[in-house]
């Protein structure tokens, strides 16, 4: 199981804790592989990008207009989070639902 976020974030913290097995994966640092990238854009279409981020704000009209993959690319820390991929399964935030899902 991997969780991908960043160190940063209360809500990846939580699940880090939560889920101690997990390999944690730092967006910022070593970013996101391009395969679990396509998997969890497919999966998760344009929920992957946070829109209610601080980076989300700071962008301008045309950068917000570029796709989520060029988006994601040039800005990690515009996805939401926490992805985590647990062998084909993949689950995005860390909600009731999730923690669900995960047996947490």
């Amino acid at each position: 199981m991997e969780i991908y976020g960043l160190k940063t974030c209360d809500t990846c913290r939580k699940a880090i804790k939560a889920l101690p097995e997990a390999r944690f994966v730092d967006v910022r640092a070593e970013g996101v592989p391009d395969d679990v990238m396509a998997a969890a854009r497919a999966r998760f279409g344009d929920a992957l990008v946070n829109t209610r981020s601080t980076t989300w704000r700071g962008l301008s009209e045309t950068e917000r207009a570029g796709t989520p993959e060029a988006l994601l690319a040039a800005h990690p820390t515009l996805m939401k989070r926490p992805l985590i991929v647990a062998g084909t399964e993949m689950h995005l935030g860390w909600t009731k639902d999730v923690q669900a899902a995960l047996g947490v």
